[in-house]
C-alpha cells in the first residue's frame, strides 16, 4: 500500500519502507547517501545477516566451481587451448548479460509497494547508499540459484563438450565484475586504466544514472548507445 507524503525512517530497517514512497521512490532512490555505513534492512538479525557478504566471499566460493568446470571440459576431450578459447567466449557473453542486468532490471522504474521493496533489494540500496561494502556483491545463495537458468541457457547455445568450458568461463566473467565493481568503489587506483574505469562508474552513481551501465568495460554502452557525455566519461575505456 502507497503512502501518499510518506517519508523514510534511516534510523528504523529500510526494506519494508521503501515501498510506501510510491512514484517518489525513484527520486528518493537516487539521492546517494556517502556512508561506508550500510542501513540495516530487517528487523530481524536472521535476514539481516543474509543481506551482508564480503567481497572475498566471491571468488572463494566461485573460483573452484570456475576450475571445477573447465576441468570437466577437459575431460570431455576438450584440448587445452580449446578450453581457453571457449572460456574467453564465456567471459564475453558475461559481459553483455552484465550490461543487460544493470540496464534492464536492475533499473527498471518502479513505483508499486512490491516493485518498490523488490528493486531496493536488487539494486535500489546499492544506489541509495553506494559505499556499503557489505553489501556490494551478490549474496552467493542469490546467485546459486540463478545459476541454473544460466546453465540451461548455456546448454542451449553449446554443445555437450563445450558447455562446462562456456559455463564456467561465464562464472569467471561474473567473479571478475563483483570483484572489480567492490574494487571501483573502494579502491585508490593510481594507473590509468583503473583511475578511468573508476571514474567512469562514479559518473553512473553520481551524475548520470541513466547511463554508463557497463562495470568491467563501456563496451556494450558504445554498442547501444548508452555512453555519458564525453565531458562526464572522461578517458574511460
Amino acid at each position: 500500500m502507497v503512502v501518499q507524503g510518506f517519508t523514510v525512517d534511516l534510523n528504523k530497517p529500510l526494506v519494508f519502507q521503501v515501498g510506501h514512497l510510491g512514484e517518489a521512490y525513484q527520486e528518493w532512490v537516487h539521492q546517494p547517501i556517502v556512508s561506508k555505513e550500510g542501513p540495516r534492512f530487517f528487523k530481524s538479525d536472521f535476514w539481516e545477516y543474509l543481506t551482508r557478504n564480503e567481497w572475498w566471499v566471491i571468488p572463494l566460493i566461485w573460483l573452484p566451481v570456475v576450475c571445477w568446470s573447465l576441468s570437466r571440459a577437459v575431460s570431455f576431450g576438450n584440448t587445452i587451448p580449446e578450453v581457453v578459447l571457449l572460456t574467453v567466449f564465456g567471459i564475453f557473453a558475461w559481459t553483455l548479460v552484465e550490461y543487460t542486468l544493470h540496464r534492464f532490471l536492475f533499473h527498471i522504474e518502479t513505483k508499486s509497494y512490491w516493485g518498490n521493496t523488490m528493486h531496493y533489494l536488487i539494486h535500489g540500496c546499492h544506489h541509495k547508499h553506494p559505499m556499503d561494502g557489505q553489501r556490494l556483491v551478490f549474496p552467493p545463495a542469490a546467485t546459486a540459484v540463478l545459476l541454473f537458468p544460466f546453465w540451461n541457457l548455456i546448454k542451449l547455445i553449446s554443445t555437450p563438450m563445450t558447455a562446462p568450458a562456456v559455463f564456467g568461463g561465464g562464472l569467471l566473467g561474473y567473479v571478475m565484475y563483483d570483484v572489480t565493481h567492490y574494487y571501483l568503489h573502494h579502491s585508490q587506483p593510481t594507473s590509468e586504466f583503473p583511475k578511468n574505469l573508476k571514474k567512469y562508474h562514479l559518473n553512473h552513481h553520481f551524475r548520470v544514472q541513466d547511463k554508463g551501465f557497463g562495470i568491467t568495460s563501456s563496451l556494450w554502452d558504445k554498442v547501444f548507445g548508452t555512453l555519458p557525455p564525453s565531458k562526464l566519461a572522461g578517458k574511460s575505456r
